[in-house]
């Protein structure tokens, strides 16, 4: 029922191949073009937030998560190369561009970033789109951020990453959310959805106790492309979801759909 022409084409995206070796990503805390952390309006917001370099991150990114929640108005938009500053100033944005809000103001803070890039299957995204599953790509790149958080007295040296998935409570102490898993069906975003349960695109979290929902997403994972140091980089070697043409005649339409609707 999915759709490969909206693909951007010349694009193959596949795992990274096996050297035995795992490379380290180390990201950064380093404005980007998307996320541009030193315009005006994001600085402004990390001072309204009173975010200061420095303090406990969890709890900073956790407050910023809650500010976003709120304030940027959740939308369809397909332009996921948008930067945060225009995000920003629209006061709306799609599941991924919300997400670069919050790395964005990580890296704001001293927090270093970095993104897990994963190839959805489409039809993950059916509920939303019941009478247009033919127009639903068959691949949608997944953008998941991950923060790196300061070394720990046992490991010194040792980076410690912490995926969005937990930035609310480790998956497995998660699985009894009221309302169970995401499903992605009604209001509820992704975005929304890492404050109340568990969302494991891995298999680690099997099914959320309460109510019977999957917290398990992992079948929707077609491809793990593997870590990289930004967003940035990640859709310069994969592009985004959409063509050009597709986006360009989508997001006079869906970017201003509020999700759920």
């Amino acid at each position: 029922m999915t759709s490969s022409l909206l693909r951007p084409r010349g694009r193959i995206r596949t795992a990274p191949a096996a050297t035995g070796t795992p490379v380290a990503v180390g990201g950064g805390t380093e404005p980007t073009r998307i996320l541009d952390w030193r315009d005006p309006r994001v600085t402004a917001l990390a001072r309204t937030l009173e975010l200061p370099a420095g303090a406990d991150p969890v709890a900073s990114l956790r407050r910023a998560h809650r500010w976003i929640a709120t304030s940027v108005r959740p939308v369809y938009s397909v332009q996921d190369e948008r930067p945060v500053s225009q995000v920003l100033r629209l006061g709306r944005g799609s599941c991924s561009q919300r997400l670069a809000v919050l790395e964005a103001v990580a890296r704001a803070t001293g927090t270093a970033t970095r993104v897990r890039g994963l190839v959805v299957d489409g039809a993950f995204w059916y509920p939303r789109f019941p009478r247009l599953r033919a127009l639903v790509p068959d691949q949608v790149l997944l953008v998941w951020p991950e923060f790196r958080l300061p070394e720990s007295a046992a490991e010194p040296g040792a980076a410690r990453w912490l995926t969005v998935s937990e930035l609310f409570g480790a998956r497995s102490e998660r699985g009894a959310a009221p309302g169970g898993g995401f499903t992605n069906a009604g209001s509820e975003t992704l975005f929304e959805a890492i404050a109340r349960t568990a969302v494991d695109w891995d298999g680690a979290a099997a099914l959320c106790p309460t109510g019977g929902a999957p917290c398990d997403l992992s079948a929707y994972v077609l491809t793990d492309l593997g870590h990289f140091d930004s967003r940035d980089a990640l859709f310069a070697r994969h592009g985004q979801t959409l063509c050009p043409l597709a986006r360009t005649v989508a997001e006079p339409v869906l970017g201003r759909r509020a999700a759920g609707a």
